[in-house]
């Protein structure tokens, strides 16, 4: 999820005051900010963002890899509903993602200046939003070509961790989901380059936060990844429904886990017993993911696909 470029700082002033100071003993080590500018490059009036890249290129390697993965004539989805797939995908995340952030993240904001929640351009995206996009988008896909919901589902479930670790890469560049305050050696100072507004103040301040996009592109990324491609090798694909289920419990425990680490959204703060907004969105995740792992596993339901 990706916070709107005008939210408010939140105020850890009274945590931040009493805890750390930059003139603290020497294990504040700490890596600096090194990323200037989110846009890639800029021809004119037209420019490149990161953030734009990282969702590009991840349905795009997707998409290849799933037309290999389905490029055997007998394969029960084929590449047909894939073509169909990329643009569906495309305009679901983007309608799903922006819509959830505007319910769930910044309500009041949004309903005080309905015009902004259609500037998808100045950020403001929710993943899980994005998720309910997506299953919109192969349900709609399935119908069309006649397809099993959880067959496609599948598939998209293999490949969908690489759009997450690109996509935490882009956060991570443009300085947005920031961690809380560490004196990990690894910590990062979120205070130059692309980190800094317009008043040239960082809201991240000048002390050592997590890298929690960089923990949530390992673990909803990278790691997920790997796991989708040993359990496809090992002929899960068979159990419709499986890899799907792998991939919401996967997801859902690697993000309430990195919530831990990452600064609530400034406009939401804690919730109930210190838990946070993304960790509530996660609950339901990992208990339809284990329902799916659940049914996957029975023969009634393998029968009934």
């Amino acid at each position: 999820m990706t916070p709107p470029l005008n939210s408010a700082p939140l105020d850890t002033a009274p945590l931040d005051s009493a805890t750390w100071s930059l003139t603290d003993a020497p294990v504040m080590a700490a890596i600096p900010f090194p990323f200037a500018d989110e846009v890639l490059f800029q021809i004119g009036p037209v420019a490149l963002r990161w953030y734009a890249l990282s969702y590009i290129m991840g349905i795009l390697i997707g998409w290849l890899i799933l037309q290999r993965v389905t490029r055997d004539a007998n394969d029960p989805v084929g590449n047909a509903p894939l073509e169909t797939l990329l643009n569906a995908s495309i305009i679901g995340i983007i309608l799903g993602g922006r819509l959830a952030y505007v319910v769930f993240y910044n309500p009041s904001y949004y309903l005080s200046q309905p015009l902004e929640a259609l500037a998808v351009w100045k950020g403001g995206m929710s993943f899980h939003g994005g998720l309910i996009g997506i299953i919109c988008a192969i349900y709609l896909v399935c119908r069309r070509h006649n397809k099993r919901f959880f067959q496609l589902s599948d598939l998209v479930a293999i490949v969908a961790p690489i759009g997450l670790f690109l996509g935490r890469i882009a956060n991570f560049i443009n300085c947005e989901l920031y961690g809380r305050i560490t004196d990990m050696p690894w910590g990062v100072i979120f205070n130059q380059g692309t980190c800094l507004k317009s008043n040239g103040i960082s809201l991240a301040g000048d002390l050592p936060r997590h890298p929690s996009q960089i923990y949530e592109a390992l673990l909803e990324g990278l790691v997920l990844f790997i796991i989708m491609l040993v359990l496809l090798r090992l002929g899960l694909r068979q159990r419709i429904g499986c890899l799907s289920g792998v991939f919401l419990t996967g997801y859902g425990l690697s993000r309430a886990f990195v919530e831990f680490f990452r600064q609530p959204d400034s406009q939401i703060g804690f919730l109930i017993s210190s838990t946070t907004m993304g960790q509530w969105l996660s609950l339901p995740m990992i208990i339809a993911g284990l329902v799916l792992l659940f049914r996957s596993s029975s023969s009634d339901h393998q029968n009934k696909g």
